[in-house]
């Protein structure tokens, strides 16, 4: 999975990255410090996989991780190739989703581009990028499709709902709040590299004191009400204080966070977000030589999964033994659960659930 973190520029984005991956990524109070996107590795939280760390003591502890992309800042004009825009839109389309960071607090001492902050101008400015440069691809894939229509009207259907498409946008929706008719359509649309389709999280970066009194803030409520609209998701995230916290020792900030009241940090809300937004899940392996999280879409069947570790696995695929998580805490071992019965034994069509245990049984 990779994610792209985007925003104008001065809104926090290479903060937040930085927090996120002690990357060491360049962030300054002028506009473009990011050009190239840097690119970090995450882990997923997981404390599922923690407890069997425990249980088992492995000698390799690997959880899932995602990929992170601190993408140039953007600015009106990108999708005519205004400032970096270009590349900011070249990059933006080789993530899955999409970390939009907004910028929710006044601080004169920190240049915002637009020369004030405005989380609804500042949404709008980037979501109408990402939508002038789907019309321009749009119109393409229209022209063709009308072209084969002439010849085959096979392609009437198609270019109808194209067309539809077309005016959603132009009316400066994103293409993620289009409503398909059909299965047809919905494969249709995910056919086509949309920038405005792409799943989206509002970051609403705080300060410190806005980000404990989170009611009190107007900016965060407008960012609020633009997910709701859209059927985004938006989170609260003080990146200042997250890259306090990523500089700090496990237990320093463990500290840290009861002090603030808080069970787990801004970023492991955003990353466990994020890899929840795109559908995807883990089932677990585990034993001695090494306790893992495995990632999978939800709705894939054990063979499948088995093919994540190995395609061995999957190619000669017997059996499944499964354990859910909480089953297996509640045992206390993998013996008990077995002369429980516990245990259970699933065959090709198994649909894996978020949480398995799973040690698969393979010949080839």
């Amino acid at each position: 999975m990779k994610l792209g973190v985007v925003g104008l520029p001065n809104v926090g984005k290479s903060t937040l990255f930085n927090a996120i991956t002690n990357a060491g990524a360049g962030s300054a109070n002028y506009p473009f410090c990011t050009i190239e996107p840097n690119i970090g590795m995450v882990s997923v939280p997981d404390r599922r996989l923690d407890k069997l760390a425990e249980m088992y003591e492995p000698e390799k502890f690997t959880p899932a991780t995602i990929e992170l992309c601190d993408i140039a800042g953007l600015v009106r004009g990108a999708s005519k190739g205004e400032g970096l825009g270009n590349k900011f839109l070249s990059n933006i389309r080789e993530v899955d989703a999409i970390i939009h960071v907004v910028r929710c607090f006044e601080d004169g001492e920190i240049i915002h581009v637009d020369g004030s902050i405005g989380p609804r101008r500042d949404i709008e400015t980037i979501n109408l990028e990402l939508i002038f440069s789907d019309i321009d691809l749009l119109e393409r894939r229209i022209d063709r499709t009308a072209k084969a229509a002439k010849g085959d009207k096979k392609f009437k259907t198609e270019l109808e709902m194209l067309q539809r498409l077309r005016e959603h946008l132009e009316s400066g929706k994103s293409a993620r709040g289009f409503s398909c008719e059909s299965e047809e359509e919905e494969a249709l649309l995910a056919s086509i590299p949309l920038l405005s389709a792409k799943p989206v999280i509002y970051a609403a970066n705080l300060s410190e004191k806005d980000f404990a009194g989170l009611a009190d803030n107007p900016f965060y409520r407008e960012v609020e009400q633009i997910a709701a609209a859209e059927g985004a998701q938006v989170m609260p995230i003080c990146a200042r204080l997250e890259e306090e916290l990523a500089g700090m020792s496990a237990e320093d900030r463990l500290l840290f966070l009861q002090d603030l009241g808080l069970e787990e940090s801004g970023l492991d809300r955003l990353i466990t977000a994020s890899y929840s937004l795109l559908g995807l899940i883990s089932y677990l392996t585990a034993g001695k030589p090494e306790v893992r999280a495995w990632t999978i879409r939800k709705g894939t069947r054990a063979p499948q999964a088995a093919g994540k570790i190995h395609s061995d696995f999957e190619r000669g695929f017997i059996r499944a033994e499964v354990i859910g998580f909480d089953e297996l805490m509640a045992c206390g071992s993998m013996a008990a659960a077995k002369e429980k019965g516990l245990v259970r034994i699933e065959g090709k069509d198994y649909v894996m659930q978020d949480g398995d245990i799973v040690l698969f049984r393979f010949n080839v």
